[in-house]
């Protein structure tokens, strides 16, 4: 009778601590996709039942007359071309910053792991350092810097900024990854007589894919979202989708198109949204391949 009761009582634990579980969970789903649901809602009303309705009233009849204002003809101070130039402008720095971010580190990652030299571990603490260095601080540096090099309020400027600030992750990356590398297969082929370049292209890269998807998603997400860079360091046309978003919600005058807002908010958010859709499984991966251990 005592062994019932035990089994019994433990029976019901089990249950209640699962349903503790799967509530945490729903509640933590309500609170993190509950302003998106209002946002995706919004966007897709007319103005008209924006105003007659509420937050999460599904809409009568959908409508994407809000995104096509938001992305063409939605006024940004004096131009009203909505958000497809910098648009294209938040690609142009994405794509090169994270294309030459993550091969760098990636190389840097190798150099400091596996194939030391003296002051190596000096070299990595230099850079770690930059990780955990605040932006705010360096700002008006980096401003006289793009000043001396002729790159102020260009696109090629914050493309340079977000590679050098981006090294020392994408650097941390991979040599917390390379560190699970065996480093008999190194030794190996250096007594074989193979190169650097060699032993790294052949032996380290094709076991780093990992890594490297870890550290594209990381770099992409980070770039893409910036504001703080982009709004110090470029202005008008210039300007990359996040600084052209607050311009447009934040610096319209006249009747408050919310949906047109919500719809922009959505545009802006879309290219990463879609990243962690189609490749969130790959991060996952990466991080349990061991990118992030050491």
């Amino acid at each position: 009778m005592t062994i019932d009761r035990i089994v019994l009582g433990s029976t019901i634990g089990h249950r209640f601590s699962r349903l503790l579980v799967y509530l945490t969970l729903i509640l933590a789903a309500v609170v993190y996709i509950g302003p998106l649901l209002v946002v995706l809602l919004t966007s897709v009303k007319s103005l008209d039942e924006v105003r007659a309705g509420t937050l999460l009233q599904l809409p009568h009849a959908v409508t994407f007359a809000p995104w096509k204002a938001a992305l063409l003809s939605q006024c940004i101070g004096v131009s009203c071309t909505g958000l497809s130039h910098q648009f294209v402008n938040s690609f142009a720095m994405v794509i090169p910053a994270v294309l030459l971010s993550t091969p760098l580190g990636a190389v840097n990652g190798y150099a400091l792991t596996l194939w030391t030299f003296k002051g190596s571990d000096w070299v990595y603490a230099f850079l770690l350092f930059g990780v955990f260095m605040p932006l705010q601080i360096v700002l008006i540096p980096l401003a006289h810097v793009l000043g001396l090099l002729g790159l102020a309020n260009t696109l090629p400027g914050l493309v340079l900024l977000h590679v050098i600030y981006g090294i020392p992750f994408t650097t941390l990356f991979f040599r917390n990854f390379f560190v699970t590398v065996p480093r008999d297969l190194v030794s190996a082929a250096r007594v074989d007589g193979a190169s650097f370049w060699q032993v790294f292209f052949r032996i380290v890269l094709p076991v780093a894919i990992p890594s490297f998807v870890v550290s594209t998603i990381w770099q992409f997400t980070n770039i893409w979202n910036d504001f703080l860079l982009a709004s110090t360091f470029t202005d008008g046309q210039s300007a990359p989708v996040t600084v052209a978003l607050y311009d447009m919600v934040g610096a319209a005058t006249g009747v408050k198109t919310y949906n047109v807002d919500m719809a922009a908010v959505m545009l802006t958010a879309l290219p990463t949204l879609l990243v962690y859709i189609f490749a969130g499984r790959y991060f996952i991966r990466g991080l349990m391949a061991g990118s992030m251990k050491g």
